[in-house]
């Protein structure tokens, strides 16, 4: 049983090992949130010794199959680092696990032992000796290199078997995990290996591009992350500059990983967003199409400047604007409108001009689910053609079987219907279906504009004037302890349930400005509140979220007050 399949042959192992990756004693307690674990380097050697207990444990728990471990931190700064555990479909660890990553992580190292078999009574009901498999990718950050042998010393303990990347970007890692995991299928994801996602992304790109070419060149912005290496490597895929179909030229820059330094610094997807501002190294002149990666490439930000140095950014509503606009046209044009329902999974930050769009122009259906990619991913998963963006860039499309099917099955009777099916079928390809990608993202939004072009106005300025933003500005206020600012469930984490009677005075401040939204929640990554403001002007909303910081530094004085007493 399972006493003595895991307790005893992997509970000394385990306990011996983790001697050498002891849990700091002055250290907060860990929680494992959307971006998995994710703080200062320094304090996650423990955590990720932990993380590969758990993802062998999960490997088994599902007969075996690969889970994906990647250690990044996205967009914070090089000094910080994350572990996250990606399940087989490329998808985030189910909820339900997150509590036992949690756990693990806070358990002092010379209880490790007990921890591991309490979670494993727990999850194994009967005998199982499937060996446990788990492939590791990290990002450019200097720390990674020491916190994947944090993680492999787990994985020799318990017994997995597991193969390491190296750097990649995040989202191959994801495309990997999936690759492996569907291989015997009638139609696996892709050829499981680095070149097969650049080969299965780039195929998709010339299918999609036949007889088409993008307007002018594109510049990319990579954060000086593992997302420049990547692009470099991907162009050797694609059809020459000056070839008329998909023909492109790309020019990367910030894509300096060679110095950690300069990672995400005044660059990058989430610098763009936050600032409402291009990179500092931004030298583009009007209309020239600009997009930003973030630091391991799972996020997007496009934006341009009209005469005179006006600033336009195009977010994670905007792509998803463009992406179900487009796709909802050629699903009708290949017929399969009765046959495949399209659905855009948006969060409270989604701009409220961006709902209304969709909605009352698009004609589809619109759900709001809570802050994080695996909420949206979740439901998105619920139709035929899913499309989910944050509006901080991070987003993808998902595809149903039946939807697969659909297309696959279709038997077109016009060359306007082939067209279409063709176009639907490469995007298939295009997309990284199993988590936000800035490359495949770029390449799909690449692909829409060159099919949307040819009236003589810039293909990036017609997409801007689709719809017109409310104003609005994302604030960030550091806090003593974040877990004081809870959500009423259910609300998509629009309502405050904590520090109590906050939300009142909130919605009692928001009546006063026209068109006034504003929310705030707990950062899933630091000990700060992320503020969410919006108005019919800019000046009311940084009037709105200027009153919003004082509310909060005023319910921190009199939590520091009650805590006190």
């Amino acid at each position: 049983m399972v006493e003595s399949d895991f307790t005893v042959q992997y509970g000394d192992a385990i306990a011996k090992a983790a001697r050498h990756h002891a849990r700091p004693d002055e250290s907060k307690p860990f929680a494992y949130g959307t971006a998995g674990f994710r703080m200062n380097a320094d304090l996650l050697d423990s955590v990720t010794f932990t993380v590969g207990i758990l993802a062998a444990l999960r490997s088994r728990k599902l007969q075996g199959k690969t889970i994906g471990v990647m250690i990044t931190a996205s967009h914070n700064p090089a000094r910080d680092n994350g572990v996250k555990i990606v399940d087989p479909y490329g998808d985030m660890l189910e909820q339900s696990w997150e509590k036992h990553a949690t756990e693990l992580a806070n358990t002092p190292t010379g209880e490790i032992k007990q921890a591991y078999e309490r979670i494993a009574r727990e999850v194994f009901k009967s005998e199982n000796k499937e060996a446990a498999h788990v492939i590791i990718a990290r990002d450019t950050r200097p720390s990674g290199k020491a916190l994947v042998k944090a993680l492999t010393d787990a994985l020799d303990a318990i017994g997995a078997k597991y193969i390491d990347y190296g750097i990649l970007t995040t989202p191959i890692l994801h495309y990997l995990t999936r690759a492996t995991n569907t291989k015997h299928d009638s139609h696996p994801y892709g050829e499981i290996s680095e070149e097969g996602y650049y080969k299965k992304l780039a195929a998709g790109w010339k299918t999609a591009m036949q007889y088409k070419k993008p307007e002018g060149a594109l510049t990319v912005d990579c954060a000086n992350g593992v997302g420049a290496d990547a692009l470099k490597k991907f162009l050797k895929y694609m059809p020459a500059e000056d070839d008329e179909s998909g023909g492109i030229k790309i020019n990367v820059v910030n894509d300096r990983t060679d110095d950690p330094s300069v990672l995400n610094e005044k660059a990058g997807a989430d610098y763009v967003k936050t600032g409402q501002r291009a990179p500092e190294s931004f030298d583009g002149k009007p209309f020239e199409r600009w997009c930003s990666y973030d630091g391991d490439a799972d996020r997007i930000i496009y934006y341009f400047t009209e005469t005179g140095n006006v600033f336009r950014m195009l977010d994670g509503d905007r792509i998803a604007t463009l992406a179900a606009s487009f796709i909802g046209n050629i699903v009708e044009k290949a017929c399969l409108g009765d046959k495949i329902q399209i659905a855009v999974v948006q969060t409270a930050y989604a701009n409220g001009a961006s709902t209304k769009y969709i909605e009352e122009r698009l004609k589809l259906k619109v759900e709001c689910t809570p802050t994080g990619v695996k909420h949206l991913h979740h439901v998105a998963s619920r139709y035929d053609i899913g499309v989910y963006f944050e509006a901080n860039g991070h987003g993808t499309v998902l595809f149903s079987q039946n939807a697969l099917r659909q297309i696959r099955k279709a038997d077109p009777q016009s060359p306007a219907q082939l067209e279409a099916l063709t176009t639907l079928q490469a995007l298939t390809e295009l997309i990284n279906q199993t988590v936000g990608d800035a490359l495949s993202d770029m390449l799909l939004v690449e692909v829409i504009l060159a099919h949307q072009s040819g009236d003589g106005e810039h293909s990036i300025a017609k997409w801007f004037t689709t719809y017109t933003d409310l104003p609005n500005r994302l604030l960030r206020v550091e806090v003593a302890d974040k877990n004081s600012f809870t959500t009423v469930p259910d609300t998509a984490e629009r309502k405050l349930q904590t520090p109590e009677g906050m939300q009142g005075k909130l919605d009692e401040l928001v009546a006063k400005y026209t068109s006034g939204r504003c929310f705030v929640r707990a950062s899933g990554t630091e000990n700060a509140v992320r503020v969410y403001g919006e108005a019919a002007s800019k000046h009311e909303v940084d009037n709105l979220l200027q009153s919003v910081e004082v509310m909060i530094e005023r319910a921190e004085a009199a939590n520091r007050v009650d805590q006190a007493q």
